[in-house]
């Protein structure tokens, strides 16, 4: 249960019903039926609205960048979510991950990425950069944005910054705040480091990069 009350769309300011609305909207095209609860991370923020609406413009703007492969994206954000353990953005990550490419095998190698053959090069650069950035304090070092370097150029290296660091915003909001799993998944998922439970397998709050035009989400919607 979350450590700070929902605020009800009864009663709310228009700016925040209308972002209630297309968050839980794409939300419901994500899992495929209403859950309580999905669009927890965002009730929670309405308690300052000012900052909901930039944060839904920065959603906005995050959903437009398209010069990364998705399925990298998808890579670095479900691993700093797993780093922080975030039970949400690990829910609803692993499931948009399945949408952008990858597959359960995948998904479930995560925790040991160094050495499966399920990942490229590329790929474990990837999930290293997200490892450093998450961490704390912050570690990356001049070999491996280097390395990074060799296979992206800068536009697509300031994006996997970009996504790294929001997806790091979220997870910390949320843990911070004590909102659980979105519990998404009826099949099994990924599980929390040092935990035995397994919160499902995708990955938002489309709160995740997934807005659309109103800054919220909708379906190409995160990402």
């Amino acid at each position: 249960m979350a450590r700070i009350t929902r605020v009800p769309g009864r009663g709310a300011a228009l700016s925040t019903k209308l972002a209630y609305l297309f968050v839980r909207r794409g939300m419901r095209q994500v899992a495929g039926r209403d859950l309580d609860g999905m669009i927890e991370p965002i009730e929670v923020m309405a308690h300052a609205p000012g900052l909901l609406a930039g944060y839904g413009k920065l959603e906005q703007a995050a959903a437009k960048a398209h010069q990364l492969d998705r399925r990298l994206r998808a890579l670095a954000e479900l691993k700093s979510a797993t780093v922080v353990q975030c039970g949400y953005c690990i829910d609803i990550g692993s499931r948009i991950s399945r949408q952008w490419g990858l597959s359960d095998d995948e998904l479930l190698a995560l925790p040991t990425y160094l050495t499966s053959p399920c990942f490229s090069e590329l790929d474990r650069l990837v999930l290293d950069y997200a490892v450093a950035m998450t961490r704390t304090p912050a570690d990356v070092s001049d070999e491996l944005f280097a390395a990074l370097a060799r296979h992206l150029d800068e536009g697509q290296l300031v994006e996997l910054t970009f996504v790294v660091a929001m997806g790091n915003f979220r997870a910390r909001f949320n843990t911070a705040t004590g909102i659980g799993a979105a519990r998404l998944q009826r099949r099994p998922g990924l599980r929390r480091a040092g935990t035995g439970r397994r919160p499902g397998l995708i990955g938002v709050p489309v709160q995740l990069s997934s807005a659309g035009r109103s800054g919220w989400v909708t379906r190409r919607t995160w990402r």
